[in-house]
């Protein structure tokens, strides 16, 4: 068995470092592959660093670009390098387009494809990320579903129940491995003068709403409207294309006037870990940022009208809100008047071992 490990973006890294540990650990026959999807120092090598893995064997350097145009780049680097390497197998995470073109491009190559993260559904084909993961798990041969509702999706669309593995998600394992060393290496609170359970913690990246000048403007009415109804520090490490699609719009230096905002440059993994275990409630419209703040037992608002983590909300940490003011609004007061449950729906940290042994 040889294994390919394909990644392109900084939650990629993240979830994939649990398998790519083990397969050190066990002499494992593998190599990485690195799109390059996100292509700056905080946005991504620095993560490789931090979570002390080794540098990937091959760097795709495809950087941003439509939809059309990165995928096409992605699949003709992506096919040059298995047809030299030879794979028996590409392992794959999530839902971006550097998931899909990998599955693809091994398709062709007759390769057989591991989905980390299979089953996943917001039922919404407007989100591109969608159409990645529907494609990605129908072109699979090993589908490694977090939970048993990843997995009634996957059978519900016809996949074998052979192919399929409920082995709970990577994430736990990252989450759990890093906070320690986080909790001893970041001096982020500190840097940014905060104090634990005293501040609110936003990301905002997503295709769908930063691209949307309407639901962007409604989403900064929201913010101004939860500073003047909770009057506690807001921290935003903006994203670049938030930051860029802000610009355009000329919506930049209205979000800079809300008085208790405080907008970051991006930050790495182990700071935002205690950026979000520290929070008093996380807003976001991230898939994995949902998952890690359920895991840490932070309140959680998603800013989006639908979630491929159902979990989170079956639990009670989550709410899905969607942008207009008076929802998100209520959704923050809401979750914050609760008590959360410690149950954790995403398994117990050991997922890339159970991975491993599988394809063992």
């Amino acid at each position: 068995m040889r294994i390919c490990i394909v990644v392109g973006t900084r939650p990629e890294i993240i979830k994939m470092s649990p398998i790519i540990r083990e397969c050190e650990n066990r002499g494992i026959d593998y190599f990485m592959i690195h799109t390059n999807q996100h292509y700056s120092y905080t946005m991504d090598r620095i993560f490789f660093e931090e979570l002390q893995l080794p540098e990937p064997k091959y760097n795709l350097e495809i950087g941003s670009g439509t939809h059309g145009v990165q995928t096409g780049k992605m699949l003709m680097a992506l096919e040059k390098t298995y047809t030299k390497e030879k794979p028996s197998l590409v392992l794959v995470e999530g839902d971006t387009n550097t998931v899909l073109a990998a599955a693809l491009a091994a398709s062709k190559c007759h390769i057989d494809v591991g989905h980390v993260e299979a089953g996943l559904r917001s039922f919404d084909k407007t989100m591109p990320e969608e159409i990645n993961r529907l494609l990605t798990d129908h072109l699979s041969s090993n589908l490694f579903a977090p939970t048993e509702v990843s997995k009634k999706n996957l059978t519900n669309e016809g996949i074998s129940e052979d192919k399929i593995y409920v082995v709970g998600n990577t994430i736990v394992d990252a989450t759990l491995y890093n906070l320690k060393i986080a909790k001893t290496r970041s001096k982020i609170l500190d840097q940014l003068n905060l104090a634990e359970n005293y501040y609110f913690l936003l990301t905002l990246h997503r295709q769908e709403n930063v691209d949307d000048k309407k639901r962007l403007e409604s989403i900064i009415t929201s913010l101004e409207e939860i500073e003047s109804k909770f009057d506690i520090p807001l921290i935003y490490p903006i994203h670049p294309r938030a930051d860029k699609m802000m610009k355009e719009f000329g919506l930049k230096s209205r979000l800079e006037g809300i008085p208790g905002i405080k907008l970051i440059e991006p930050v790495g993994y182990l700071d935002f870990l205690v950026l979000e275990k520290g929070a008093k409630l996380v807003l976001t419209d991230s898939g994995g940022v949902q998952e890690e703040a359920c895991i840490l037992n932070v309140p959680c608002v998603t800013l989006r009208y639908s979630t491929e983590r159902p979990e989170t909300v079956s639990v009670g940490k989550n709410v899905v809100v969607g942008v207009e003011k008076d929802d998100v609004l209520k959704g923050v007061i809401g979750i914050l008047d609760k008590e959360l449950s410690p149950e954790n729906p995403f398994g117990d940290g050991k997922t890339g071992q159970k991975i491993v042994d599988i394809l063992v």
